[in-house]
């Protein structure tokens, strides 16, 4: 038999990768992990989900002080905004975060291989000026942003940029586009516009939000126009020209129509993310991408070459950081010949906006396509720690089966719905009914309440409205 370096081999060292690795080690297997940044963490810790919530908490703050809501509670202040500082405690937060993992590798054993890799055949890989040989070989080298035609992203000049140059910028812009309705969009968007910004949101489709359920699609965008973001839907960007420091789009009617300009000085480009497949080496292995550029793999996140897996954003499903831990965890214990799962039915979304939106299983549309459905809905404004905290904005929706009862979506918008999801979550990976949430006891005064309130509802009996 041949021998090999390593048993298990990740490549990429984001959330799904540095945890399989992690994982792998935990389990007796000596493990390596190539990672071509200079730090660990990947796109998540380093410029995506820690940043950005780093910037919008910050900016929830800044906006608190200044736009009355402390005010309405008594407390009297003026803010000044102190930009550098506010990025000085971002890098913080990334710095501390991906430090970290860097000793939780040195912990657990696990090596780094410094570089970007690439196969050689299916068990050699190429990184760092070496050749490294393993066993089994995890691709998890995750997504980056997708580029859109016509359009020239360039995050040093600080005018067309990307979600990461849109953490970065030096100076609240006075007028900024945000190309693309969705989740990172409307979550940098929001950051930019509370510290200043007049934000637009062009979005391709009749509604922002795409894959969230038709009500929380419907509400968000009320909420958010209400808080000052002009959006422009069923519109696309056939063009972006950059002079100085200003850029103008053009934009036209997505079924077609007459051309508009839109003139900004800060383009945000978020229309999605590809994954990283491209320098690899795939075609050294036989290894082919699917239309969409992903890979695909069995249950077990195998590949169809032997001893080669593949996890996280570059295989099918959602692009979420959670997803790929829980195949990081998976993989490395069915290499292990343990039985690693995951259930791809239960995976939570996040909108860390101000309300928070939150979603896991069925929406109702993909619900009722299957079946009978019964639904209910508590308004946020009718839950008594919401209504005391001046967060009257948002609901829960609980979507069950007609005849088991059994729950197959919830959905929310409440100031903490990224933290309410958890237990809608567990809920559905038991198979709980809606009565089983309504009859559960839930503290009081909370914003859960709500998610108690609602499944009360699907059972006809809702108290509280």
């Amino acid at each position: 038999m041949a021998e090999y370096d390593y048993d298990v081999l990740v490549i990429g060292a984001g959330p799904g990768g540095y945890v399989a690795a992690i994982r792998a080690a935990q389990l007796g297997l000596k493990t390596a992990c190539a990672e071509g940044r200079e730090t660990l963490g990947g796109t998540c810790l380093n410029v995506g989900c820690i940043p950005s919530k780093a910037m919008l908490h910050a900016s929830e703050y800044f906006e608190a002080a200044s736009g009355g809501a402390m005010a309405a509670m008594g407390i009297d202040v003026t803010p000044k905004l102190n930009l550098p500082k506010m990025h000085e405690q971002r890098l913080d937060a990334v710095g501390g975060l991906t430090k970290g993992i860097e000793f939780l590798f040195k912990k657990n054993k696990v090596d780094w291989k410094k570089g970007y890799a690439s196969f050689v055949d299916a068990h050699t890989v190429e990184v760092g000026g070496e050749k490294v040989t393993a066993k089994n070989v995890v691709i998890a080298t995750g997504s980056s942003v997708a580029p859109l035609p016509g359009v020239e992203v360039d995050n040093a000049k600080q005018v067309v940029v990307d979600s990461t140059g849109a953490l970065e910028l030096a100076k609240v812009p006075r007028k900024m586009v945000v190309i693309g309705g969705g989740v990172i969009g409307l979550e940098l968007g929001s950051v930019w516009r509370r510290l200043g910004a007049e934000v637009t949101c062009v979005e391709f489709l009749d509604q922002i939000l795409p894959g969230m359920d038709g009500d929380v699609r419907k509400e968000a965008n009320k909420i958010f126009k209400k808080q000052g973001i002009v959006f422009k839907l069923g519109t696309k960007v056939t063009g972006c020209t950059v002079k100085g420091k200003k850029a103008t789009l053009t934009l036209e009617p997505a079924g077609g129509g007459d051309t508009e300009t839109l003139e900004a000085d800060c383009v945000l480009v978020s229309i999605g993310r590809k994954p990283n497949t491209e320098g690899l080496g795939l075609d050294k292995i036989g290894l082919e991408t699917n239309r969409r550029g992903q890979i695909e793999t069995d249950h077990d996140f195998r590949t169809k070459v032997d001893g080669v897996w593949a996890i996280g954003d570059v295989i099918p499903g959602p692009m979420l950081a959670h997803k790929a831990e829980d195949e990081g965890i998976a993989v490395a214990e069915n290499i292990a010949g343990q039985t690693g799962i995951v259930n791809h039915d239960v995976i939570p979304s996040v909108v860390y906006t101000w309300p928070e939106i939150a979603g896991v299983g069925l929406t109702e549309e993909a619900a009722k396509d299957r079946g009978a459905v019964k639904t209910s809905k508590f308004p946020m404004m009718a839950n008594s720690r919401a209504k005391t905290n001046h967060e009257p904005d948002g609901f829960v929706k609980v979507i069950a089966d007609a005849e088991t009862d059994r729950v197959l979506g919830v959905w929310c918008i409440a100031s903490v719905a990224g933290t309410m999801i958890a237990e809608a979550a567990v809920a559905m990976e038991f198979g709980a009914t809606s009565e089983d949430i309504a009859y559960t006891c839930h503290a009081h005064p909370t914003h859960s309440e709500a998610v108690k309130e609602a499944a009360m509802g699907v059972q006809g009996k809702p108290i509280h409205i």
